[in-house]
């Protein structure tokens, strides 16, 4: 999701899940109330009838499923390494990869043109929809008007941005570039490939394939040079890395959240754990310990900041970098996340997942994402096993299965 989506929700995150039960048939009205009431600030944004008439056309309800998603947002609630883990593994790097060589016309074109890495691209591809695959998956999808005109609705908290995006949305809609039909998007109404929010869409939107129509719906080449355009107007400096993963010393870690030139990070005894140096050591940079003062830590550099245009999570942005750095063949972290003792780090959980696939209780990707199909397969074998049916993976499970 894009920055301004991100900037508008970070400050919104529930505390609580917000789940509709079946409205009756009053609340139903009020819903289709307040949409007849929206269309006289549609008209003033130069919306016409019959594409408000169109964008919501047999919607009678708020759609539920659009705030029960509200509540969870991983990228702010998640622990920094569980949030790595289902995003930069062997599985999404090997994707990646794979992309790269059959893509790598269109990628060598946009980086010409925008000076963006195609590596950075292909990573944010792979974190905003697999690489399209979510689109595949109507499950997760959205009909947009009706999401932004949920939280519009029903979510105090979302109303404000809810109601810009809507107007957006509708804009897109009247401009043609897309059909109501297939104007979906997430739960927040981001939408395709690169997940950009209506009103990032209006402002960045490419139609790289030259068909007369932007469409990062369906067009990799319009996708993809979105968020490129994106990030080169957001001051990507071509050429540059995110950002060094740096060992800092006990007595460093009290400037976490300072900025100095790498040759000040240096003289405070800040080394890259890879043992190379700090290139153009007059670059500024910010100390990011986003494991605690036990953690790695990170100096981020300019695109590290530039990413977070994109999506206002540290999280996110490490990760695009980390994984984009994979891709592209230069290795990955080196130092260890603080875990909690008896949890599996990246490699365990695909382990976790490998055994239990052995054994049939998982039929699932080996990806070392624990979802909801992971959880149930160790719920099962813990039950065989005589242990606490908690779903959670754990040294202990992982221990009894290699035995």
């Amino acid at each position: 999701m894009t920055k301004t989506a991100r900037l508008g929700l970070k400050g919104f995150m529930i505390a609580a899940a917000v789940v509709l039960a079946p409205l009756p048939a009053l609340a139903d009205r009020n819903f289709q109330a307040w949409i007849n009431d929206f269309y006289p600030v549609a008209a003033k944004a130069g919306i016409s009838r019959s594409t408000y008439n169109a964008a919501f056309a047999g919607v009678k309800e708020p759609d539920p499923e659009v705030l029960r998603k509200a509540a969870y947002q991983p990228e702010f609630t998640t622990k920094i390494w569980d949030y790595l883990d289902s995003r930069v593994n062997p599985h999404t790097v090997a994707n990646g990869r794979k992309m790269l060589a059959e893509h790598g016309r269109l990628l060598t074109a946009l980086e010409n043109r925008f000076n963006v890495s195609r590596h950075v691209l292909l990573a944010i591809w792979s974190m905003e929809s697999n690489y399209g695959s979510v689109l595949e998956k109507p499950d997760r999808l959205h009909s947009v008007p009706r999401a932004l005109a949920t939280l519009a609705y029903a979510d105090s908290r979302r109303a404000k941005f809810a109601r810009t995006q809507l107007i957006a949305a509708l804009k897109i809609l009247q401009s043609g570039d897309i059909s109501t039909r297939h104007l979906t998007g997430s739960w927040a109404g981001a939408m395709g490939h690169t997940q950009f929010i209506p009103t990032s869409y209006l402002l960045y939107a490419i139609d790289a394939d030259g068909d007369g129509k932007r469409d990062i719906w369906h067009s990799v080449p319009d996708a993809l040079a979105t968020a490129a355009n994106l990030l080169a107007k957001n001051g990507w400096q071509s050429g540059r890395t995110w950002g060094y993963e740096a060992t800092v010393p006990a007595s460093a870690r009290k400037f976490a959240g300072a900025t100095k030139t790498l040759n000040e990070w240096a003289a405070l005894g800040l080394v890259r754990p890879n043992g190379k140096p700090f290139p153009r050591g007059s670059d500024r940079a910010e100390l990011k310990m986003l494991g605690g003062p036990n953690g790695p830590g990170f100096l981020m550099t300019r695109n590290f900041f530039v990413i977070k245009r994109y999506n206002a999570s540290d999280s996110y942005a490490l990760a695009v970098g980390l994984l984009a750095d994979e891709i592209a063949g230069h290795g990955g972290m080196q130092q260890r996340w603080p875990r909690p003792e008896g949890t599996l780090d990246m490699k365990e959980k695909f382990e976790l997942q490998t055994r239990l696939k052995a054994l049939g209780y998982y039929n699932g990707e080996i990806d070392g994402n624990l979802g909801s199909g992971s959880k149930a397969a160790i719920s099962a074998i813990q039950s065989r096993l005589g242990m606490a049916t908690d779903g959670e993976p754990s040294m202990q499970l992982l221990e009894k299965l290699r035995r």
